[in-house]
């Protein structure tokens, strides 16, 4: 169960932690989970170089050691990274001491002020573990969530999911990866298309 917007009480909870930017601008940030991987990350470098614009994605640390050539051309064409954990561990589900060091093993590629925990799952206790190394860590989690990972979801509900919910300031939520494939594909180029001609401006974290 998930849901395209966080609800209040969550972003209430975890109020140290960034769900969105600036909305009194025009702008939003479109940030991408899990890669680098084959031809879906280069499919999103080419997608995002056609539109002239840039991106932030965090990285699996496991990724980059095995695709690192993607992971070069990524920061090389100007875009932000940020650690997702060397093994995409759910913080729920991991001690603290096995999360900090999955998560240390990770920065030693991305060397990042930037963190987004996956399934957006960490205990305040982890926060605190991760910041007591790192006291400028920024923790993103995010406005939009497209559900492009959801297998169950056609590619034109996800392209809606975006659209409809993007307002400004809004962190939005895709997938580099091969479960979500199928929705990426048609959703991410025409979700920019759309909202170019409302009049964002896509900035990086």
């Amino acid at each position: 169960m998930y849901l395209v917007r966080p609800p209040f009480f969550l972003k209430w909870y975890y109020s140290s932690l960034v769900w969105n930017k600036d909305t009194t601008k025009k702008t939003i940030y479109l940030t991408f989970d899990d890669g680098p991987i084959p031809n879906v990350t280069d499919f999103v470098l080419n997608t995002l170089k056609r539109f002239n614009i840039k991106a932030t994605f965090f990285c699996i640390g496991d990724n980059i050691s095995k695709h690192p050539h993607i992971y070069e051309r990524l920061k090389t064409e100007g875009h932000a990274v940020g650690n997702h954990t060397f093994n995409h561990l759910k913080g729920w589900k991991t001690d603290n001491q096995a999360y900090l060091e999955n998560f240390l093993k990770c920065q030693e590629f991305t060397q990042s002020h930037l963190f987004r925990p996956p399934y957006g799952r960490i205990r305040k206790s982890q926060i605190a573990e991760l910041k007591s190394h790192i006291p400028k860590l920024h923790i993103i989690m995010w406005d939009v969530l497209s559900g492009d990972f959801d297998l169950s979801l056609s590619p034109e509900k996800c392209y809606q999911n975006v659209v409809k919910n993007v307002r400004n300031g809004s962190i939005i939520v895709f997938h580099d990866s091969l479960k979500a494939w199928d929705r990426l594909e048609y959703a991410l180029p025409k979700a920019i298309e759309t909202l170019i001609n409302k009049g964002y401006q896509f900035e990086t974290l």
